[in-house]
């Protein structure tokens, strides 16, 4: 047995050992692939087992992937994000017999998500199903396609945000909304049929600023907000998670689905592009929340029910839309592999750092800046403008890391993010006579300027299939540029 073989065996018995160990409660990974520099697929296996996750999500089928996961003995589950790919059972079949079957009996496919929030899009455009139709159909024709090939052992569900929920002040008042309804007990009838979980997504940074009646420490599981919710059958909450858990129950319940599993197919904590994004509120935000769901203690709707959640997730995707800052910084890790602030994934809520991926090569510590020749204010502006259009700046949007930086740090941050994308290639640092490489870190307190992992590391990359939060890259680049350039006339 080779020395990689070898490691992985280790691993793999590791995180067998640590399940058998830990409470009921289940705590998976996301990885999505939306970056530049990003860390391949079997050092992300490793770095899996190292953390003793045992379930994984990816957003992709691309075999490299699937391939990685082989004998690792971590679950997997697997997403068409576009739901137009597959319109037939044929389509379906076919889809199957190219990325399923060559891994199956290596690799442990349990699951296959369909689309990317289509019953949002319904409730966003004020009731137009289309999506949602379309994403119903395709999980119909997906669960009976897979079920002619394995039988009932790989399930199929369509992961559903909380907007899909009515807005209330307790989770028994909670139910599904009215335009999409009769598609969501469609969806359910499916659930019902092949004893499929129902994924649930919780974004709590996101709700609890859109609810402003909740105090900011209802986010975390740290019992110190000041909101207590009081609900019937003497149910209290003093934190979203559980709250958000309990109003999927309740709508589950009156959607005459009352003992259906729930998976949270999300749920997290951004580190930066959104106010009260950072690595230290991201590190409360785990430190109470994984031990709660590894305890076993359930919620106050279902007490003593294990949980299963998948942390979003493992690293930061700078290619993910300009139009949510915040979704290019959900990563526990930064591209390059590091971790970025300690988190227990094992959910014993100790105060350690993840393991470190291995391996990983960095390219040389140099960083693109600003030169400070400011004699054509038009032109750094448009040099500015054209680096963050291909490079991700959203660090420097209001609330980001990077938003108290100065003019001439500012213009610095957006180069070096473009000449880091670009893997130091210099000709990516001239900015028409504006840039200069230089060998000292430009970091300023919060805001660090990267130095990414090297060219070589980049195999196989395709972005199709992969992004969460998909719109036309061009056009979410123009509204981002907009709403910076505002920022940026103002400093």
């Amino acid at each position: 047995m080779g020395c990689v073989k070898m490691i992985r065996f280790a691993c793999s018995l590791l995180a067998v050992i640590l399940f058998a160990i830990r409470s009921e409660g289940s705590i998976g990974m996301n990885w999505g692939r939306q970056s530049a520099q990003r860390l391949i697929p079997s050092t992300v296996v490793d770095l899996l087992l190292q953390n003793g996750i045992g379930d994984a999500r990816i957003y992709t089928s691309q075999p490299d992937i699937l391939e990685a996961f082989a004998g690792s003995g971590i679950n997997l589950t697997v997403q068409i994000i576009f739901i137009n790919f597959i319109k037939t059972s044929q389509e379906a079949h076919d889809w199957i017999g190219q990325k399923i079957d060559p891994f199956f009996s290596t690799t442990n496919i349990r699951r296959v998500f369909i689309g990317n929030h289509e019953f949002k899009t319904a409730v966003m455009s004020g009731g137009n199903t289309s999506s949602a139709v379309a994403a119903v159909d395709l999980m119909e024709t997906m669960q009976t396609a897979l079920k002619d090939v394995y039988g009932e052992q790989i399930k199929v569900a369509l992961p559903q945000p909380d907007c899909v929920l009515t807005n209330v002040t307790r989770p028994s008042d909670a139910e599904f909304r009215s335009e999409i309804k009769e598609q969501m007990l469609r969806h359910l009838s499916l659930l019902n049929q092949s004893n499929a979980p129902f994924v649930a997504e919780i974004f709590p940074i996101e709700y609890v600023n859109a609810h402003p009646w909740l105090d900011s420490s209802f986010a975390f599981a740290d019992n110190k907000s000041k909101t207590v919710i009081q609900d019937i059958n003497g149910a209290v909450y003093t934190n979203i998670f559980d709250y958000l858990y309990d109003c999927f129950v309740w709508a589950l319940r009156k959607a005459g689905a009352p003992d259906r599993e729930i998976v949270v197919g999300q749920v997290g904590w951004p580190t930066d592009g959104y106010p009260g994004a950072d690595a230290a509120t991201a590190e409360r935000f785990y430190k109470y929340l994984l031990p709660h769901v590894a305890s076993g203690r359930g919620t106050p709707m279902r007490p003593g029910k294990p949980i299963e959640i998948f942390v979003h997730c493992l690293t930061d995707e700078p290619k993910n839309p300009f139009t949510l800052p915040f979704t290019r910084h959900w990563g526990i890790y930064r591209s390059n592999g590091e971790p970025k602030f300690k988190i227990d994934l094992s959910g014993q809520g100790r105060d350690i750092y993840p393991a470190r991926a291995k391996g990983i090569m960095r390219m040389p510590q140099r960083w693109c800046v600003f030169n400070g020749d400011r004699r054509d204010a038009y032109k750094v502006k448009a040099q500015f403008d054209d680096a963050c259009l291909c490079a991700d700046c959203t660090s420097l949007s209001p609330g980001g890391s990077c938003s108290h930086l100065d003019y001439h740090n500012n213009i610095s941050y957006a180069f070096n993010m473009y000449f880091q994308s670009m893997f130091q290639n210099e000709t990516a640092c001239e900015f028409g006579g504006l840039g200069e490489v230089v060998p000292t870190d430009p970091s300023d307190g919060s805001c660090v300027f990267p130095v990414e992992v090297v060219r070589g590391q980049q195999v196989n990359f395709s972005g199709a299939g992969e992004g969460l939060y998909y719109m036309d890259p061009k056009y979410a680049a123009m509204i981002f540029l907009f709403a910076l350039s505002v920022f940026f006339v103002l400093l």
